[in-house]
């Protein structure tokens, strides 16, 4: 008895995921909290439907106290985090001091906005400065920016607004929002099949950036079991 499809697909390479372009389909998140901003993200990139890395690092820095979060094309992300970063240290030395997060956060949304058509990326930039303390503009594909307390991107996002909606409280201690930012990071990561891994974490505050990583043994479960 025939097969319909068999054949085709195995003379035709254009579906193998060989061919497929890595993408870090993914769950990304920044919170706001009193004295920084907290970003996290999970460390699964895809190739199609097949795993290519298990521990990406998908925190981005871009200056000491500005970072970003990358979901899309991990090529295209990472390209534009590079120019990013190579815009602000230029604009740091005529400054004399380090960039405003707003300024990096407009260089991306031009970025991503005028190669709209041709990029496949959705970014959190988040950082601390002495004007306006910790910040978050998201800026998803297309090229809108806007800043916000709470940001969450990438295919894990659609499973947790509900959770991030109910559980967000501003101004949270650094403890609190670490907790919130791990719990739904892991809540995402256990719906999602592009989400997985570890959970990477980074505290923006006035004195840099402190790392933080969580492995998937010792992520908090709701449900199983």
């Amino acid at each position: 008895m025939p097969m319909l499809g068999i054949e085709n697909s195995i003379m035709d390479d254009s579906n193998d995921w060989r061919n497929a372009a890595h993408s870090t389909g993914t769950s990304i998140m920044a919170a706001e909290f009193d004295g920084g901003v907290i970003i996290g993200a999970d460390s699964r990139t895809t190739t199609g439907a097949y795993i290519a890395n298990r521990v990406t690092d998908k925190l981005t820095k871009v200056t000491d106290h500005i970072y970003c979060c990358r979901s899309g094309s991990a090529a295209d992300t990472q390209a534009i985090a590079d120019i990013v970063s190579y815009h602000l240290n230029f604009h740091g030395m005529e400054l004399g001091e380090e960039p405003l997060v707003e300024v990096g956060a407009a260089i991306f949304k031009e970025l991503c906005y005028n190669y709209r058509d041709s990029l496949t990326a959705g970014i959190l930039v988040a950082g601390w400065d002495k004007r306006k303390g910790g910040q978050i503009y998201s800026v998803p594909i297309g090229g809108m920016c806007v800043r916000q307390q709470v940001s969450i991107g990438g295919s894990g996002s659609s499973y947790v607004y509900g959770y991030v909606d109910a559980n967000f409280k501003p101004n949270m201690s650094k403890e609190e929002c670490i907790k919130f930012v791990t719990n739904t990071l892991a809540l995402a990561m256990s719906r999602d099949g592009s989400s997985g891994g570890v959970v990477r974490l980074g505290i923006l505050t006035e004195a840099g950036i402190e790392r933080k990583v969580i492995l998937g043994t010792d992520l908090p479960k709701f449900f199983e079991g």
